[in-house]
């Protein structure tokens, strides 16, 4: 019986529905501020127990545009998101749902799969707090691109009616259709609006099938007294003891005998890991391990490029990350898995359709918790340099809108009520819209005061960044 024709589901839409008396839609075009804001001292707040010396380099990955300030600090929505309208249908979310936080990434089956890539900040939050980012990420994107207002708005209307549209669809799904749900390569080509679309989509997934561990090999390593070793980029890859390096002022973490210290972080990831992927794992033998820059938002935080070796001197790199506790954790509720890893790692499983086989958590001697994944593992997304019009921006929009949404329902399980929030209308549409344009005016206005924090000195910034 499908869920729509079931008295249980009429029951959840209306429950939904009713929703809107509390909190109109119309009411989620407000754009509210948190009170006593002050923009740069939140921005140095996020840096703390990060590596002092990569704070510049953040900065001024920061600095390059209105837009990649918004990514690196997706604290000052969340505190400004606090302060607005809440549907009161909280679920599993993304936490930082921007725009170039979804992309290609292959599926333990070798598929090609569209998907969220990045849960950094999941947790448990209102659904709309989501969109909305996604929504002001969009509008910022259009206006680095240098398209004008009325499309910038038509970009974040599509996106709205493609979210509301598949998510009344995915409403009516049984749990364990939707549950096996993903939204493919093929399929998201075969909804292409134009060829110009199809194009750009073809390029990535072609991209993102080369990115695979023996193809990282020869970029990635080189050659020393007869074995591998990782191959120094400073300041984007360098190994620990560098001398001078920027771990020098950070010498809390690892210290001396770094790869033993590594080597227990593995064990005891490995030991989160499902029986036979802890079998697999158990065939590699850890070679070599460098920090790792990743990033905007995550520049700064301790992450860790490993590589790994089988019998036969196969390669295996896994990225070893930080994680620090969610931005939306002050606004929602405490963290309850005990480790922010397995926060991640938790909310990511739940939220995609299919996860990395080597996702896992461990923590440090230190206590420092971290989550593990393969190194770009057929992983792909457009730079936003690539979208040549607004149409196929839009069209890229309204692929993350769709995965959102499935996203949404396969996590919260509760897809009818915010379906019968949402409604048939754009009503819910025109308010995202408007919201999106005013938050990213205040975007605009924070990144200046941003600037100007660089430019008195109050904030370092690495040279050359604009």
């Amino acid at each position: 019986m499908p869920a729509a024709s079931h008295p249980k589901y009429d029951q959840h839409y209306t429950d939904g529905k009713a929703r809107r008396q509390s909190c109109p839609r119309a009411s989620q075009a407000d754009c509210h501020l948190a009170a006593d804001r002050d923009v740069v001292a939140l921005v140095e707040s996020t840096s703390q127990g990060r590596v002092p010396a990569l704070a510049p380099l953040r900065y001024a990955r920061m600095r390059a545009s209105p837009f990649a300030f918004f990514r690196g600090m997706a604290m000052i929505q969340a505190a400004d998101l606090a302060a607005g309208p809440d549907s009161g249908l909280r679920l599993q979310i993304c936490g930082d749902a921007h725009l170039m936080n979804f992309g290609f990434f292959a599926s333990p089956e070798r598929q090609l799969v569209f998907d969220i890539n990045d849960f950094d900040e999941t947790h448990p939050g209102p659904w709309e707090w989501d969109v909305k980012r996604l929504a002001v990420s969009l509008v910022l994107a259009s206006r680095s691109r240098g398209f004008n207002a009325g499309e910038a708005r038509a970009t974040v209307l599509r996106l709205a009616e493609t979210y509301r549209r598949r998510l009344h669809a995915f409403s009516q799904m049984s749990q364990l259709e939707l549950w096996y749900c993903r939204v493919g390569f093929e399929e998201l080509l075969s909804h292409a609006p134009d060829e110009a679309t199809r194009q750009q989509l073809q390029k990535v997934a072609d991209k993102a099938r080369s990115q695979t561990q023996e193809r990282l090999l020869p970029k990635m390593t080189e050659n020393e007294d007869g074995g591998l070793r990782l191959r120094d980029n400073p300041p984007v890859i360098f190994h620990l003891d560098q001398a001078g390096g920027p771990l020098a002022a950070c010498d809390d973490w690892l210290g001396d005998d770094s790869l033993a210290k590594v080597q227990g972080m593995l064990n005891r990831y490995i030991a989160t890991l499902k029986e036979d992927r802890r079998e697999l794992l158990q065939r590699f033998r850890l070679v070599d391990v460098a920090f790792k820059v990743v990033g905007v938002g995550s520049v700064g935080t301790r992450c860790l490029v490993l590589l790994l070796q089988d019998d036969y001197d196969q390669p295996l790199f896994l990225q070893l990350k930080e994680a620090r506790p969610s931005v939306l954790e002050a606004f929602t509720q405490e963290c309850v898995h005990g480790n922010q890893g397995k926060r991640v790692v938790f909310g990511q499983r739940l939220m995609q359709a299919t996860s990395d086989l080597f996702l896992g958590w461990t923590h440090s001697a230190d206590d420092r918790h971290f989550y593990m994944r393969q190194l770009r593992d057929m992983k792909g997304a457009p730079a936003l340099e690539t979208f040549a019009s607004a149409g196929e921006l839009a069209s890229y929009g309204q692929a993350c809108a769709w995965t959102l949404a499935r996203a949404h329902a396969k996590s919260g399980g509760c897809a009818a009520e915010i379906a019968g929030y949402l409604g048939e209308s754009d009503k819910f549409d025109q308010a995202l819209a408007d919201y999106a344009q005013a938050y990213a005016d205040q975007v605009e206005a924070d990144y200046r005061l941003f600037d100007a924090a660089i430019q008195s000195g109050r904030l370092p910034c690495a040279p050359a960044t604009r």
